[in-house]
């Protein structure tokens, strides 16, 4: 019950809610294979990633789609070098598994117990990468052009939650005949946005400083922040037919505090961490507390109910707005390189494309349904843009753009339906070709978009 509640409230912390069944089957694990194991994937994944990212660099796609490919092809879907439980492979199927099998001695037990704790391992890691991203995507960001622009950021993500929502549910219930509740889980799995991938592609673009950048940020932080509540609600819904309005309430104050209040403590305090930095004389004082800054706050984002990446998001900008911001984002750097990948490829690797088969006749209902959900996903992001007001020359299909990926955000909604038995099988996988079409078309589409359109200006004195 515990684990349950808590992958429906963290939704991108799902290893949480597994950590006391985790820890029962890693009694039998050998510790030295497990960080065998764990070295093995690393392994794995920068090889993935660097190859993937190499070559969409040399044909000018952004790498984050690259880092995902590399992914898709190591992971459930082909090469099954990097699987996770409940991808519904054995873990003999691994081929890391079979690889420390092949010169050790383990029993069945015991590869089943290496194969969990080391998965557990690469998903924390892959969670801390996200984190770590999101705290350098806000330390690149201008608080002042954000909370500038946080009136149009607000109307872009309660458009961008509403639109594929209200379209999505009842076209499902109309035109295909869904029950209510499928057709609302299926509906409330659109109104996801990946910041992770999006952010990750402005940031390559040099477009993180300019207003569409600041906006779709500002955006898909508060579609995070929507996206969380609505899956609380729906999940509430699932469960028990109603939904409580006395959660939703709370998760709303809870979200509104934390952002506003963060923001106004961390300024009213970042005068006595950068004095605390400066009498510091061992090495990286500076990275150490900057980073345990943004660990509290991603734990105190936990601990009322919300994403640990917003407290990571929100330390970055208050450190963004003090003299060590330069210094700092060099140091992060070789930080990010190390973890941010983990996060993309495992992203890939979960991802099981196997949905997408035509030929299999299992999958026709479903890609008929995902043909109609593909549809909902662009258009109800795309209008998003059109609805920032007051910002004369503002490239509006960027903003749209920069709202379609649904990336692992998209993929937890799935899986919670499907554990929850919320969504059939034919309506999973369109969810899931759903979510792999939106997060794979949107980095180039959003590359496009910044080429051809007339986005505007850097902010005067930011930093990209």
């Amino acid at each position: 019950m515990v684990a349950d509640y808590c992958s429906s409230i963290f939704p991108h912390l799902t290893f949480l809610a597994t950590a006391a069944e985790s820890v029962a089957e890693s009694a039998e694990a050998d510790s030295s294979l497990v960080l065998a194991g764990v070295l093995l994937s690393l392994v794995v994944i920068y090889f993935a990633s660097k190859l993937g990212g190499e070559i969409c660099a040399r044909i000018n796609l952004p790498t984050v789609l690259g880092e995902l490919v590399g992914g898709v092809i190591i992971g459930v879907s082909a090469m099954h070098l990097l699987i996770f439980p409940g991808s519904g492979i054995d873990a003999s199927a691994s081929q890391i598994m079979q690889l420390l099998q092949g010169t050790t001695s383990l029993s069945p037990a015991e590869l089943q117990a290496t194969f969990s704790a080391q998965s557990e391992v690469i998903s924390t890691l892959a969670e801390i990468g996200v984190v770590i991203l999101l705290f350098e995507i806000g330390l690149e960001s201008d608080l002042k052009e954000l909370i500038r622009v946080g009136v149009q950021a607000g109307v872009v993500a309660i458009v961008g939650v509403t639109v594929p929502f209200g379209l999505g549910t009842a076209g499902l219930m109309w035109l295909f005949h869904i029950p209510a509740i499928p057709a609302i889980f299926a509906g409330a799995a659109l109104t996801a946005t990946s910041i992770g991938i999006t952010a990750k592609v402005l940031a390559e673009l040099q477009q993180l400083s300019s207003r569409e950048g600041q906006i779709i940020i500002g955006a898909a932080v508060l579609d995070d922040v929507l996206g969380i509540i609505v899956l609380a609600v729906v999940g509430g819904l699932v469960k028990t037919g109603e939904v409580e309005i006395i959660n939703v309430v709370y998760l709303v104050l809870s979200a509104a505090a934390f952002l506003i209040g963060g923001i106004w403590l961390g300024r009213l305090l970042s005068p006595f961490v950068v004095s605390l930095i400066d009498n510091l004389k061992t090495r990286g004082s500076l990275l150490l507390v900057s980073l345990g800054m943004a660990f509290v706050l991603s734990y105190v984002a936990v601990a009322i109910q919300l994403e640990a990446i917003l407290g990571s998001f929100v330390a970055g900008l208050i450190l963004a707005e003090t003299a060590k911001r330069g210094e700092l984002d060099e140091q992060i750097k070789p930080i990010a390189d190390m973890l941010v990948p983990v996060f993309f490829v495992v992203v890939g690797a979960r991802t099981d494309v196997s949905v997408l088969n035509p030929f299999n006749p299992a999958n026709h209902e479903g890609l008929i349904i995902a043909a109609f959900l593909v549809a909902v996903a662009l258009l109800g992001k795309v209008v998003t843009g059109f609805a920032v007001f007051g910002q004369p020359g503002i490239n509006r299909w960027a903003i749209g753009i920069g709202m379609i990926p649904r990336g692992e955000v998209g993929l937890v909604f799935a899986a919670y339906g499907a554990t929850t038995g919320a969504l059939s099988p034919a309506l999973q996988a369109a969810v899931i070709v759903m979510v792999i079409l939106t997060t794979f078309v949107a980095p180039p589409m959003l590359r496009v978009a910044f080429s051809k359109g007339d986005a505007v200006p850097e902010v005067a004195g930011s930093e990209s």
